[in-house]
């Protein structure tokens, strides 16, 4: 029985770390590509999820369908933001910590937005999935965490496709290892960024839709899943994708275990406490930082 409950313990960790890995690398994106600290993407991601309940709530569209609409609008919406405020940051002197600040005022924005549209009530993605569940053996996974999971998986490995196989992607590793050999080669930088701001804040939207398979959000919610977002992609490697979705999926596996066998006030101090460890030893991350 010990067996069995370690083993749904860790099969739920991958699930929930799949989730962190998705919501991180499009943060890991926009730190190792531009050099930005976005504040603001976990904020973007839940404005995804709250579409994604009115959308259920009103039209009866899935969630997953919702992403349909919500991560375009997002990308657009994001690619504008970039023109009008990132850009012109990205010209200071203290690229990073201007961009914090920036990024930090937007996610305030943001969130008394979602307030004012949505109420500070907590909400939950009720389908008529949500009570159902996937038998496997002795093992039991709730079908929302199963979705949640899958569009994860789905996310990360279409951004590390897009990155290695297409020409724009390869043009956004470039800008990231070389961005003046890349503008000799005729990248347009500015454009590149647009394009890694977009993706990165479109992964959001759909790492946050699949965040709220899994728990209950609200318009503060954002903050927790930053702290998370900031823990994954150090330990992972600033701009390195299968380094954040690895090091999501170790945090997960961490919780996980954690939350099986412990009070849940150890599972911050055992994952802080990696996060600690991980700087200390090595602070280019478990991973090379590369794209």
């Amino acid at each position: 029985m010990k067996t069995v409950l370690v083993l749904q313990s860790l099969l739920s960790g991958i699930m929930m770390g799949a989730v962190y890995a998705l919501l991180g690398v499009g943060f890991s994106l926009t730190w190792g590509v531009m050099k930005v600290i976005n504040i603001a993407h976990a904020a973007f991601g839940l404005i995804a999820a709250f579409i994604a309940y009115t959308l259920l709530n009103t039209w009866r569209i899935d969630p997953i369908v919702s992403l349909v609409f919500t991560t375009p609008f997002l990308f657009f919406a994001a690619a504008f933001l970039y023109r009008i405020l990132i850009n012109p940051i990205t010209r200071a002197k203290e690229v990073i910590v201007s961009s914090m600040i920036l990024t930090f005022g937007m996610a305030i924005i943001l969130e008394n937005l979602m307030l004012v549209i949505w109420g500070p009530d907590p909400r939950l993605l009720t389908t008529w999935y949500t009570s159902k569940v996937l038998v496997v053996g002795p093992f039991y996974f709730q079908y929302p965490r199963v979705a949640g999971f899958l569009m994860a998986m789905a996310g990360v490995l279409s951004i590390h496709f897009f990155l290695k196989k297409t020409y724009t992607g390869k043009a956004v590793r470039a800008a990231w290892q070389q961005s003046e050999a890349a503008q000799l080669c005729g990248v347009n930088l500015n454009w590149i960024s647009t394009i890694t701001f977009g993706l990165a804040v479109a992964s959001a939207g759909a790492g946050g839709v699949a965040m709220a398979f899994l728990y209950s959000f609200e318009p503060h919610a954002h903050n927790l899943w930053l702290v998370h977002l900031f823990l994954v992609v150090i330990v992972g490697g600033v701009g390195n994708v299968l380094g954040t979705a690895a090091a999501g999926l170790l945090i997960g596996i961490i919780t996980g275990l954690s939350l099986a066998f412990l009070p849940y006030q150890w599972v911050n101090i055992l994952t802080f406490g990696l996060l600690m460890i991980v700087l200390v030893l090595r602070p280019q991350g478990l991973f090379t930082s590369e794209v």
